[in-house]
């Protein structure tokens, strides 16, 4: 049965900002590095309140598209403000928690199993997937390739089958969280060092240190900005300027 007759929604206020915000990166040339004008100068310009322009100002942040520096301003992360949808990013909110409770159990044994079973070959292509995130992260990039590497040869070398099994079942939505978590700002250096103490653990032979590495590493993954994120606001109508 389609969806395409499904009650139409009104646009929230602040996505008309978001709108207007791009078009206004686009036709400025403005790139990674430049500073958005105040919320105070936007709200005038707009006329709408500094509450929608705030709003607007989160979601981009939340999508790692801009870095916001207390009382300093507004800055672009990258050369335009390609805003994900945001009736999408309540769906990621919405499952996000339940993703990252099954890592916590399936990944904290993952370890545990490969501290216990890890081969050279495993210990090898763990080695090789933080030098690949190293890299990564010193072009200027997140790390998530090097990130998904790295979990997969943890994942690997726990050899279990089933448990390998369950971790396929939910990959796209462990891809997910893995992007939402090394866009935070500085985590993928930070992610970068956990899985290098995972590793450490692992080598040694230490599973209840591994166990414990990871479920540190993965409850970091966690802290996303996309959680503390409300999406729901007035229908359209403006407040105080």
């Amino acid at each position: 049965m389609t969806d395409a007759l499904r009650p139409m929604t009104k646009q929230r206020l602040y996505e008309q900002v978001l709108d207007r915000l791009r078009a206004y990166v686009a036709e400025g040339g403005l790139g990674a590095g430049d500073r958005l004008p105040t919320e105070r100068d936007l709200a005038q310009r707009l006329g709408v309140s500094r509450a929608s322009v705030k709003q607007a100002i989160v979601v981009l942040e939340v999508q790692g598209l801009v870095e916001v520096r207390h009382g300093g301003g507004t800055y672009l992360v990258r050369d335009s403000l390609d805003v994900e949808p945001v009736e999408r990013m309540v769906e990621r909110r919405r499952r996000l928690p339940d993703v990252l409770e099954a890592r916590e159990a399936l990944e904290t044994k993952l370890a545990e199993l490969a501290a216990e079973r890890r081969t050279e070959e495993d210990l090898a292509a763990m080695r090789s997937a933080l030098a690949h995130m190293a890299e990564e992260i010193e072009g200027n990039g997140h790390g998530v390739e090097g990130d998904r590497l790295f979990h997969a040869a943890v994942t690997a070398a726990a050899h279990s089958s089933i448990l390998a099994e369950f971790m396929r079942s939910i990959a796209a939505q462990i891809a997910e969280s893995r992007t939402e978590s090394l866009r935070q700002p500085h985590r993928p250096a930070r992610s970068l060092a956990q899985h290098q103490a995972i590793l450490d653990a692992i080598a040694a032979g230490h599973p209840g240190r591994a166990a414990a590495a990871m479920r540190r590493h993965v409850r970091t993954v966690a802290k996303v900005r996309l959680l503390d994120w409300e999406p729901d606001e007035p229908d359209g109508s403006d407040g105080e300027s």
